[in-house]
């Protein structure tokens, strides 16, 4: 499936840019959304597109051979520490920052790291390949107690603690290396309408648990909040209710410190036409906040 950039217009819309303002893509995938934010912030606005997968970002360099807007800047480097980002050093205004916390679909379509358990990939699920910890290595080598945790706290799986039995059940047999051989476990467990629900919260925890994303979006909206300049504004896109409960929480607290001000008090979902030609965003929420000048 080609990279669609879900939500697009209502981002746009609460980012609200403008001609030479400069902008933050935390998430930037294959910058369908980092497209339109150049666009709107001509002649001079610099959008900063930060993503994780230095894989993902080479090979969108690869595919736009030399037709780069100049004022688009990237680099290979989590949102979470999106202060670190060099191109700082010259963009001193930041005017807004956006977050699509969903998976690419590179990730699931191209990247054979075993993001989706429709495909049979070894087990990887990770966005930096310098990072240590995989997939395989938690499902091989967490205790029974922590896979339990893993599957609880980040899928919401209500039958953690049976799957998670029988995982360390069956890889005393034999390793468990693919996403085949993983849901073919859980398939012992979780019968049918079940089955497919807990493959996609399975998988849904393990990649959590493997690139530390709720930690990541703790540290990223912290640190976004602080680079925004008076009056600059936050969008994040998330696609699943714990992602979203830790972005309404933070907002709200900012807002009743009189930090910030909520630029939609619900969540703006897709809308029927964007479900039908992207299903990948059914699950998708936008929440958005302006910072207030103290």
């Amino acid at each position: 499936m080609p990279h669609i950039p879900v939500l697009l217009e209502e981002a746009i819309a609460a980012l609200d840019p403008k001609p030479n303002e400069n902008f933050i893509d935390g998430t930037f995938g294959k910058g369908g959304h980092s497209k339109v934010l150049l666009e709107k912030t001509a002649p001079h606005g610099i959008v900063i597109g930060l993503d994780w997968d230095n894989e993902s970002l080479e090979g969108f360099k690869r595919e736009q051979a030399g037709a780069i807007d100049s004022r688009l800047i990237l680099e290979n480097l989590n949102f979470a520490r999106m202060g670190e980002a060099a191109a700082l050093k010259t963009v001193k205004k930041i005017d807004g920052i956006l977050l699509d916390l969903g998976m690419s679909s590179w990730h699931v379509d191209e990247s054979k790291k075993g993001f989706s358990f429709l495909k049979d990939e070894l087990l990887d699920m990770r966005y930096d390949s310098e990072n240590l910890m995989t997939a395989a290595r938690i499902v091989n080598e967490s205790s029974g107690g922590e896979l339990e945790r893993i599957l609880k706290d980040y899928g919401e799986e209500k039958m953690a603690r049976k799957i998670a039995s029988e995982i360390v059940k069956a890889r005393s047999q034999k390793k468990i290396e693919t996403t085949s051989q993983l849901t073919a476990v859980i398939a012992r467990i979780a019968r049918s309408p079940q089955r497919i629900p807990s493959f996609a919260r399975i998988f849904q925890a393990l990649r959590i648990a493997v690139n530390h994303e709720f930690e990541n979006i703790v540290n990223g909206l912290g640190q976004g909040f602080g680079m925004l300049a008076p009056g600059g504004r936050m969008a994040v896109i998330t696609f699943h209710s714990l992602e979203d409960r830790i972005v309404k929480i933070k907002f709200r607290e900012w807002e009743t410190e009189g930090r910030a001000r909520l630029i939609n008090g619900k969540p703006i979902v897709p809308q029927a036409g964007e479900m039908a030609r992207n299903p990948r965003s059914r699950s998708a929420k936008l929440r958005a906040i302006e910072k207030i000048n103290q």
